[in-house]
């Protein structure tokens, strides 16, 4: 009792005369308040407040180790946690009425200090430590409820779909990506490029899968609903439209499925996918799905748009893209009427290993002259693009330019991955760090898109998924 009494004497009941006692005094009380909040006002001050403060305080200690505990043992579960809108509406809430309590904990220890019984050469040095060590962790609280609610922001623009998770087919996760250069003299939407990322489920490892947007005569699977209007390819008669003919509405290539379906409103596919909306995709994407699971084997189960209009905010906001430029890339330039050169080009991004900013990225993914294959190495550019951005949006790059990001990501991403999927595609992100994606181009020499064999084509995804998939270990009790 007597040693509490003895602690207690100086710090609420001091002896005021004392400038140099009260000099400590207040020195100690703004570490106290700092290093544990309450504490000050527990020794010195309302102990109700201090109380309060203090529990408040042990809570958010406990809370932020349990998380790391959670992080440490069970990622996937804490992702999927931290990756819902209402437990980040949750965090924001905790950390701004923390941060409001800390104001109040630090304003009320200044207070304590007694300043005026303080000596004089100490009292702006207590006032500037007490009004940094208050202010400056409530201005870092701010970031972080800003940069919470940024991400609650962007999950809830980009994937508000409130879908269950779904489970992996065959081990894999199956993504379309499809990269449009959206524009108002087009019909719809018709992807520049298309892709096909399957996910190890368990590894992370990943395989890309690029098709030509030229493609035809895809097959459809037999449950999709195009099927009864192809039954023997996109386009391949006998069909709906012709018995005799191959017949579509559009080019009958299948960058053109999305026009087909859902912008010329032929009756023959009224109601085609009616519940596709509310699953965050829409009638032409889900054909575009069927037609890609059709082509590849593998049952494509969400879809990625990314608007190659204006990808170029996202790499500026990770601060640029790498990638090995194998040519000279013109950017701008027109055709020369008279020789067929392209001329008049503003500047060349050269060959070698680069940081590409924002608009020397899309000139790299949009431009198809001076390459020997033309569309064709523009599509694989793209494909490089996409495969470095993924690569280069790790957590730390991501959460040091976060807002930026979020803000680049809601302006030019769509997809119809829902919420609850987050988790596991952020964990599966995580682990495909080690890894390089496998890349399998269905585009010539070894796919003629005009004339495609897709037994042969089938082969290659099916040799591409073996090659990103984990070798199994021997079964030692087998021998």
């Amino acid at each position: 009792m007597s040693a509490a009494l003895d602690l207690e004497r100086p710090l609420r009941n001091p002896d005021t005369s004392s400038r140099p006692l009260m000099t400590k005094r207040a020195r100690w009380l703004v570490l106290l308040g700092f290093v544990l909040p309450g504490s000050a006002q527990l020794l010195a001050g309302n102990r109700r407040l201090g109380r309060f403060g203090l529990t408040a305080t042990v809570v958010l200690i406990v809370g932020v180790v349990l998380a790391a505990v959670g992080f440490s043992t069970q990622r996937e579960l804490m992702l999927s946690i931290f990756t819902n809108t209402f437990v980040l509406l949750a965090v924001q809430v905790l950390l701004v009425a923390y941060a409001v309590l800390w104001v109040v904990l630090g304003l009320d220890t200044l207070r304590l200090t007694r300043l005026v019984k303080v000596s004089g050469k100490w009292r702006l040095p207590v006032v500037l430590l007490s009004l940094l060590l208050t202010f400056g962790p409530v201005l870092g609280a701010g970031w972080a409820a800003t940069t919470v609610g940024s991400a609650r922001g962007a999950i809830s623009d980009i994937f508000g779909g409130g879908a269950p998770s779904v489970e992996p087919v065959d081990g894999r996760y199956n993504i379309l990506l499809l990269g449009a250069d959206a524009g108002e003299d087009r019909d719809g939407i018709r992807p520049d490029s298309i892709s096909l990322v399957s996910v190890n489920a368990e590894t992370g490892q990943s395989v890309i899968i690029g098709l030509p947007r030229e493609l035809i005569e895809m097959p459809f699977p037999e449950t999709s609903p195009m099927y009864a209007v192809h039954p023997n390819g996109f386009g391949v008669a006998p069909n709906a439209f012709d018995e005799d003919w191959d017949s579509c509405l559009t080019t009958c290539y299948l960058n053109a499925l999305f026009t087909e379906v859902e912008v010329l409103g032929d009756p023959v596919y009224e109601g085609f996918y009616a519940d596709s909306f509310a699953r965050g995709s829409s009638p032409g994407i889900e054909a575009t799905k069927d037609a890609v699971s059709g082509a590849t084997g593998l049952t494509v189960q969400f879809y990625v748009l990314i608007d190659m209009h204006g990808f170029a905010a996202l790499i500026d906001a990770l601060g640029g893209v790498t990638v090995d430029v194998k040519e000279p890339v013109p950017v701008g330039g027109r055709e020369d009427e008279d020789t067929g050169e392209w001329v008049d080009v503003a500047w060349y991004i050269e060959p070698g290993v680069q940081t590409l900013n924002g608009e020397n990225a899309q000139w790299y993914a949009r431009s198809r002259h001076g390459s020997d294959r033309g569309d064709y190495d523009r599509m694989d550019r793209q494909r490089e693009l996409q495969a470095a951005i993924l690569a280069q949006m790790s957590p730390a790059n991501v959460l040091l330019r976060f807002q930026e990001v979020a803000a680049a990501g809601t302006d030019l991403v769509a997809t119809d991955i829902p919420e609850s999927m987050l988790g596991t595609f952020v964990g599966l992100a995580g682990k495909a760090q080690q890894f390089s994606p496998v890349m399998v181009q269905l585009t010539p020499p070894a796919v003629d898109p005009e004339y495609p064999i897709y037994s042969q084509i089938l082969q290659l995804v099916a040799a591409g998924v073996a090659e990103a998939s984990p070798v199994p270990e021997p079964d030692e009790s087998a021998e």
